[in-house]
């Protein structure tokens, strides 16, 4: 995305290049190609083809799925240290209850209206794409994966 489009729920989402237009794509028709293979040479070795293909396209996912978890866990942590730095002291056990999806939403949320969202979070039992849904003054996130 262009650093010139200010960031919004609609805009948001990002794409690695690498992983989504080369790894998977490529990963995926390798396992197509060693199905086809394996119908027409039905022996061991093509069966394990399939395999490796399977395997690779696991790891693949749980490589990504990893680096996301612990995205996911800074998150959380800066979200907490933001709200504790713009709540008041009163409210700072209330931070607490904030489901990390909940924090993930609010990651987006400009300092002047994270801890008014955080409160309608816990009080509505609000997911991510909810919160997302009632920022007005979008901060951009720029440095996720």
């Amino acid at each position: 995305m262009s650093k010139s489009v200010p960031q919004n729920l609609k805009n948001h989402s990002r794409f690695d290049p690498a992983f989504h237009f080369f790894l998977a794509p490529i990963l995926f028709a390798n396992l197509i190609i060693a199905i086809i293979f394996l119908i027409h040479h039905p022996r061991f070795p093509t069966a394990w083809m399939v395999v490796l293909s399977v395997a690779a396209i696991v790891l693949l996912f749980k490589v990504r799925l990893y680096a996301l978890k612990v995205q996911d866990r800074i998150i959380r942590l800066e979200e907490r240290l933001r709200l504790q730095a713009l709540a008041p002291a009163e409210w700072h056990s209330q931070i607490y209850r904030l489901t990390e999806d909940q924090m993930i939403g609010l990651r987006f949320a400009a300092d002047e209206e994270a801890v008014e969202l955080a409160k309608q979070a816990l009080e509505h039992h609000l997911d991510r794409k909810q919160i997302k849904e009632r920022i007005k003054e979008w901060r951009a996130d720029t440095w996720r994966v």
